[in-house]
């Protein structure tokens, strides 16, 4: 019987960088969740429980912060690993995010999508132990 494949949930509002990310989150073996506004992104959560959320903070409904937030406080979403994958580069939205529980804050501009997974099979190695 074949492994499970780690499921990671996307919720990103750029369309492009949406269907990149899903595609090559799928070409490596991953199943792929993704949603587009952070008000279905926190039920996506719920009824998906991926193993991995790779989180943008600005989007529509509810950003990124907020549901950090919400996952802190919901015994069934807390332990979910987030890497937060955003334009956000100031030192302060930084320390925020890592603050809210996010296990890595990504820069979109400062990787491409082969650095991103790289970083998604370290942080579920982790969290596998």
């Amino acid at each position: 019987m074949s492994e499970k494949k780690p499921k990671i949930l996307i919720i990103e509002d750029d369309p492009f960088l949406l269907s990149m990310y899903v595609t090559k989150l799928e070409a490596n073996e991953f199943e792929v969740a993704s949603e587009e506004d952070g008000e279905k992104g926190i039920k996506a959560i719920k009824d998906e429980q991926p193993d991995l959320l790779l989180l943008d903070i600005l989007l529509p409904g509810k950003d990124g912060f907020e549901i950090l937030e919400d996952m802190k406080t919901d015994e069934e979403l807390k332990g979910i690993p987030v890497i937060l994958l955003t334009n956000l580069g100031q030192r302060k939205d930084v320390e925020k995010g890592l603050e809210l529980g996010a296990v890595d804050y990504l820069i979109k501009a400062h990787f491409t999508p082969s650095e991103v997974i790289t970083k998604i099979m370290k942080v579920l190695e982790k969290s596998e132990k």
